[in-house]
């Protein structure tokens, strides 16, 4: 039967699969759009197993929302060229208001992915996602090239503004820490015993080495802590007095790729081994 090329296009506005397979799909299914899309998700399916292995390091940090809504999702593929593409971004934008939408809501993020591998033709995963709902206060993201994304929630005296501010400065400065009551105790521990150690390396006088190390922790809240840190609009303020009667209850940053252990190709090794093969 022939195929009209409308409800090709159709199958790929749909599906976003390339023309070719979508014009196989209708064929193989006599024309029945459902089955065709059917078909082409399980294609998805098997494309996404047959890639599961594969090293999924690049991508985009998306955020949305605004209000006291937000989302953050970091969406893995392996290409910095295929992340770089208008499906992919909008993929990952789609993900993105999906889980806005819904906390729970993994079957529809799923079907998406499957979707779009059957396109894009790589290896696609969700790594993580967070989404904050406030009771009474302000959430703001903020998204660096699709690099590094931010959100953070604000309550008390909070503006959009200002959360979008402090957004954008833990953005910039990677807070690891909400403030010192939130760093464990075994890290400021190990803190102290490297500055006490350093201390007496110098052979510092022991009446002054506790007052040395006292003054190197609060140092370490002043680079790790983001209530601590210096505000990078203002470096004379810390962020605590730049909120002004707001208070951070609590923020997440994501940098794309982070603790992935990327695969470094050896081009002379990989010539070898197929001249090799053959």
């Amino acid at each position: 039967m022939e195929i009209k090329t409308s409800d090709i296009m159709r199958l790929k506005n749909t599906t976003g699969a390339g023309i070719k397979d979508c014009k196989e799909a209708l064929e193989a299914a006599s024309g029945d759009f459902d089955k065709a899309v059917a078909a082409l998700r399980e294609k998805g399916k098997a494309t996404a197993a047959k890639k599961a292995d594969r090293i999924a390091a690049e991508g985009v940090v998306a955020v949305t929302g605004g209000g006291n809504l937000g989302v953050i999702v970091e969406v893995n593929c392996e290409t910095d060229f295929a992340a770089k593409t208008e499906a992919f971004v909008a993929l990952t934008d789609k993900i993105a208001k999906q889980i806005a939408k819904a906390a729970n809501c993994g079957n529809a993020i799923q079907e998406m992915i499957e979707d779009a591998t059957t396109a894009i033709r790589e290896k696609i995963s969700v790594r993580r996602s967070e989404r904050y709902e406030s009771r009474g206060g302000v959430v703001a993201t903020y998204s660096h090239f699709g690099r590094i994304g931010v959100m953070v929630e604000l309550t008390g005296k909070a503006t959009e503004e200002l959360a979008k501010n402090i957004a954008m400065h833990i953005a910039a400065a990677n807070p690891q820490y909400l403030d010192d009551k939130s760093v464990p105790h075994d890290i400021v521990e190990r803190e102290r015993e490297i500055l006490r150690n350093k201390a007496k390396a110098d052979k510092k006088p022991d009446a002054i080495i506790e007052r040395m190390v006292d003054g190197g922790v609060k140092k370490f809240y002043q680079e790790n802590c983001l209530t601590e840190q210096a505000y990078v609009r203002d470096p004379s303020k810390s962020v605590r007095e730049i909120c002004a009667g707001a208070t951070i209850a609590r923020f997440v940053r994501y940098e794309l790729g982070e603790g992935i252990e990327k695969k470094t190709e050896d081009f002379a090794e990989e010539v070898k081994k197929a001249s090799q093969s053959r």
